[in-house]
């Protein structure tokens, strides 16, 4: 319960600037953003509560209808990479290799957009490990009930658009 009200926080702390709730499933958010538009299912990391404002880790599954991109994956890492950092989503024993910037990582591409989203579905968590800029090795962990509710939510929320 403690970790609900905390990712709920978290979610409604960030200014609402056009954007509207399109529910709560456990620790995961759907949310959509009419000025864009856009609508996104968004989880903090296991812990997030934690880190500093900087590097609050997260993952957005968004929709943005007028670029056809449905289930686009986004991760904020908790740490910064070293040059060249390698990010790796596992998920059930699946791993996906992710393109990373500073802190954040993306599928690269939609087909692993799609995979990583079906994979969620089905799982119970997913962990994202990279080495940060210091040179150690650190994860993220995620708990994905409600994930799929959410990001169902997020697609339905854009559909009009």
């Amino acid at each position: 319960m403690r970790r609900a009200l905390a990712a709920a926080a978290f979610l409604f702390a960030v200014p609402a600037t056009a954007r509207d709730s399109l529910g709560i499933w456990n620790t995961w958010g759907a949310f959509s953003d009419a000025g864009v538009p856009r609508c996104y299912a968004i989880a903090m990391a296991t812990g997030a509560e934690e880190q500093s404002d900087e590097f609050k880790p997260y993952i957005t599954v968004g929709n943005w209808p007028r670029r056809g991109t449905r289930g686009e994956v986004h991760v904020r890492l908790s740490r910064r990479l070293g040059a060249g950092g390698a990010v790796t989503l596992s998920i059930a024993g699946e791993r996906f290799p992710l393109i990373a910037g500073a802190a954040d990582a993306w599928a690269a591409d939609r087909q692993m957009d799609a995979a990583i989203v079906a994979a969620m579905r089905s799982a119970r968590t997913m962990t994202v490990t990279a080495r940060s800029a210091s040179g150690r090795m650190f994860s993220d962990s995620y708990t994905l009930a409600g994930a799929a509710s959410a990001m169902d939510a997020a697609l339905l929320g854009c559909a009009q658009n």
